[in-house]
C-alpha cells in the first residue's frame, strides 16, 4: 500500500468549508480502484489553520491513475480556493495499517 501526504494552510475562517469541500468528495473516492481511506487532521490547536491529508491506496499504480483524471484537478481546485498554501504531496509506503475493510469505506465523521 501507498500513501499520500499533503499539508495544507487553510485561509482564516475557510475550515469548515475546507471540510465540507472534503466530505463531500469521499462517496467519489470510494468509487476510484484502490483507493482506501482518507484522513484529515487538523493542528492540534482548535484554532489551528493547519491541516493534513492521509490518502491511502492499493499501489502507487493506483495513485498515480487518480493524479491522471480530470477529478483529481477538480479536487485540487476545490481545496485550493480555501487555502494560502499546501507542501508538495509526498507519496510514503504504508508499513503498518489496520482498517477495518468494510468500516474504513462507510465512514466519514466530522468533528467540529
Amino acid at each position: 500500500m501507498i500513501a499520500r501526504v499533503t499539508h495544507y494552510r487553510i485561509r482564516p475562517g475557510k475550515m469548515e468549508e475546507f471540510t465540507s469541500i472534503t466530505e463531500s468528495l469521499v462517496p467519489a473516492l470510494d468509487k476510484l480502484h484502490g483507493f482506501r481511506v482518507l484522513l484529515m487532521l487538523r493542528g492540534p490547536e482548535e484554532e489551528s489553520h493547519e491541516a493534513t491529508a492521509i490518502s491511502v491506496w492499493d499501489t502507487a499504480a493506483d495513485l498515480r491513475n487518480c493524479d491522471n483524471s480530470d477529478f483529481y484537478y477538480h479536487v485540487v481546485a476545490q481545496l485550493m480556493a480555501c487555502c494560502e498554501s499546501f507542501s508538495p504531496m509526498k507519496e510514503q509506503e504504508v508499513l503498518v495499517s489496520k482498517f477495518p475493510a468494510a468500516h474504513a469505506k462507510s465512514q466519514s465523521r466530522r468533528t467540529f
